[in-house]
């Protein structure tokens, strides 16, 4: 067998072992470059996605191969430049209409009758970039949207600011003005409702404001926890879900928390959030991440080098606004200023936006001098050869700190401890990624070590 058909059997097995984003993400971009009798070559495109496949499917790679081809072949991953299919590298400046950031949840809502035409066009089932993150939530929300009152009611939708939640709301608005023309659907902000109620109750029209809601046939109400310790208005929007669910119209509800965590928010209001669905929504990981980015280009109609997507999706993880205005930055930076948009210019223009949240970039010395400090050992032998338990794991864990919060390169990172191999980084990053996980002791003093470098203002 061909070293060619080889690989392109790998491919075949990859595709039907790896979710699909993730194999769209880091495989679909690689080409074959050659093969000799015992070594196969694959060009990828930029550095970052060489050291992702190297640390995360390496091992399966090889494993596929010695069973396709029936004995042991290395592989090996280059990078090269403009892999066939990659977005062309030049300025987003030509030809580009300019990016517009996506306004943030609840702007959309700032109208006197906030109906579906106040809901963000962007925001649609079609532009929710789906990832192991978020879908359920997603499921959840189509189903209420082709069946509102018949699937989940009340939908609950939790989450971190800046994930999704009010896209999906609105995508749900989208949905049913689209496909339901008939169905009344109003979405507001729990700080809107607040703010309508009062001015309802001094103008003396407290009946019109309940009729503009008791009478729709579904509510979409975000950021639920505004409601917490405003009294007054937790009673109104408690007889208002009433009549709403009794009357069998659909509600679907978003908060920065679960119902049982909203606190001291009226009993009786959790316990009926709690009657239908409650989903959450976390973080996206990287490939979803790298989805949203591309998902955003593409709507955008621009290009820029995958090298600078992976950039920024390494360094934004938590949340998807910022993610998108991080992309959005990048590229009007580079409109403007007439520049090619580059590895470097992504780097010192992020450098500003992440140091307005965590102060300085992390240096390698710096996690190097906090963890040896921790763990009562020289900051020197980070960087020898002895092998003793004392030493290795402590450094171990510094590496695995490198690898989290740095831009370094896994080579880069075994230079910097005393010229070691990247295979090295690659175990002692998998083995304290899988400690932590069972062993509460050791994450919560890597939060110490993060706490401490925060203070001397290097995170």
């Amino acid at each position: 067998m061909e070293g060619e058909e080889v690989w392109q059997a790998v491919l075949s097995g990859l595709e039907k072992t790896v979710n699909k984003q993730s194999f769209d993400t880091w495989f679909k971009p690689v080409q074959f470059l050659r093969a000799s009798e015992d070594l196969i070559e694959i060009g990828v495109p930029n550095r970052f996605c060489l050291d992702w496949i190297t640390e995360h499917y390496q091992a399966l790679i090889t494993e596929m191969i010695r069973g396709i081809a029936n004995r042991a072949l290395e592989i090996r991953f280059l990078v090269v430049e403009d892999s066939p299919g990659e977005p062309s590298s030049a300025p987003a400046s030509t030809g580009a209409k300019p990016l517009v950031p996506s306004r943030p949840g609840g702007d959309a809502d700032e109208q006197p009758h906030p109906e579906t035409d106040t809901l963000n066009p962007k925001y649609t089932f079609e532009n929710f970039v789906v990832g192991e993150n978020n879908h359920f939530a997603q499921a959840a929300s189509l189903a209420v949207a082709e069946a509102p009152a018949k699937a989940y009611n009340p939908l609950f939708i939790y989450g971190k600011v800046g994930l999704g939640k009010t896209h999906l709301l609105q995508a749900i608005g989208h949905f049913i003005k689209k496909n339901e023309s008939a169905i009344k659907v109003k979405y507001i902000s729990s700080e809107k409702f607040t703010n309508e109620m009062i001015n309802s109750i001094r103008d003396d029209k407290m009946e019109e404001f309940r009729m503009a809601y008791r009478t729709v046939d579904v509510l979409l109400v975000d950021d639920i926890q505004f409601l917490i310790d405003k009294e007054r208005t937790q009673e109104e929007f408690f007889h208002t879900f009433n009549d709403l669910y009794e009357s069998r119209h659909q509600v679907v509800i978003s908060s920065d928390r679960p119902p049982k965590e909203m606190i001291p928010l009226e009993e009786r209001l959790r316990s009926r959030f709690e009657w239908g669905l409650i989903v959450d929504i976390q973080p996206p990981d990287l490939e979803t991440r790298v989805a949203i980015l591309r998902k955003k280009m593409e709507s955008e109609g621009i290009n820029i080098p995958e090298e600078v997507t992976f950039y920024i999706a390494n360094k934004i993880k938590f949340n998807i606004r910022e993610l998108e205005g991080a992309l959005t930055k990048i590229i009007a930076y580079s409109s403007l200023m007439k520049k090619d948009i580059t590895l470097n210019l992504a780097r010192e223009i992020l450098k500003e936006i992440l140091s307005q949240e965590r102060g300085e970039e992390i240096s390698v010395e710096a996690i190097q001098k906090m963890v040896a400090k921790t763990f009562n050992i020289r900051y020197e032998d980070m960087k020898i050869k002895k092998r003793n338990r004392e030493i290795v794991f402590p450094r171990q864990v510094a590496m695995y700190l490198c690898r989290e919060i740095t831009d370094y390169s896994l080579p880069e990172i075994g230079k910097e401890f005393g010229k070691r191999d990247h295979t090295t980084v690659i175990h002692a990053y998998n083995k304290i990624q899988e400690r932590i996980k069972v062993d509460a002791e050791l994450y919560n003093k890597i939060k110490e070590i993060m706490g401490g470098l925060k203070k001397e203002g290097s995170v």
